[in-house]
């Protein structure tokens, strides 16, 4: 039997998310379908959560230095972004 694959596309993922909240909002969907993509949605979004604790525990080993963290604190408002 093969393993599953934990790998997701968290893009693919965060768009599909972004996709249920819209129809959640616009009240697009039935009680019963609302349900459901609540369900979808919380597991998107454990999904997306744990791909980020992934790829933020990724940034902390590069950045290690000499065997010592050198974790720079996130100041959003420094962000380019």
């Amino acid at each position: 039997m093969a393993a599953k694959s934990t790998k997701i596309d968290f893009e693919k993922s965060l768009a599909q998310l972004e996709q249920l909240v819209e129809k959640l909002e616009g009240s697009e969907y039935t009680l019963e379908q609302s349900l459901s993509a609540f369900e979808k949605g919380i597991k998107l979004t454990r999904e997306c959560q744990a791909a980020l604790q992934d790829a933020e525990q990724k940034v902390q080993m590069l950045i290690e230095q000499n065997g010592e963290s050198a974790a720079v604190p996130f100041d959003e408002h420094d962000s380019d972004f």
